[in-house]
């Protein structure tokens, strides 16, 4: 079965990736677009500047940024748009969600990730 993956931008791109999407609102430093090989950068679904600047990728705050964020999913009227495109996508392979940040642990596509699988169960 098919799922969404998480990954650093940085990262090899691999056979198993599948559709990649970039979910940060900034084009991450020093990769070439070339180089990212995305299919999609979905700025939109990306943490507000304004949450990912308090984040600060603070390992504190993470609790609480994953409160926020998901609260700016639920009010974002993209969420339901993108959720609908990794359902369709993750018909025909794995859905790779890529992110910019150091920590593979504690970031927005963690949560983003975590998120959605939830939509998709209730559904």
């Amino acid at each position: 079965m098919n799922e969404i993956k998480i990954k650093r931008v940085y990262d090899a791109v691999d056979e198993h990736d599948g559709y990649r999407i970039l979910a940060d609102r900034l084009w991450p430093r020093g990769i070439a677009k070339v180089k990212a090989d995305i299919n999609l950068w979905e700025k939109n679904i990306a943490p507000s500047a304004e949450l990912r600047k308090w984040f600060g990728h603070i390992t504190e705050n993470f609790p609480t940024f994953t409160e926020r964020y998901i609260k700016e999913l639920e009010a974002n009227p993209a969420t339901n748009a993108f959720i609908e495109l990794c359902r369709k996508q993750l018909k025909e392979s794995n859905v790779t969600i890529l992110f910019g940040a150091k920590d593979e642990v504690r970031n927005q596509a963690v949560v983003l990730r975590d998120y959605i699988n939830r939509q998709l169960k209730t559904e």
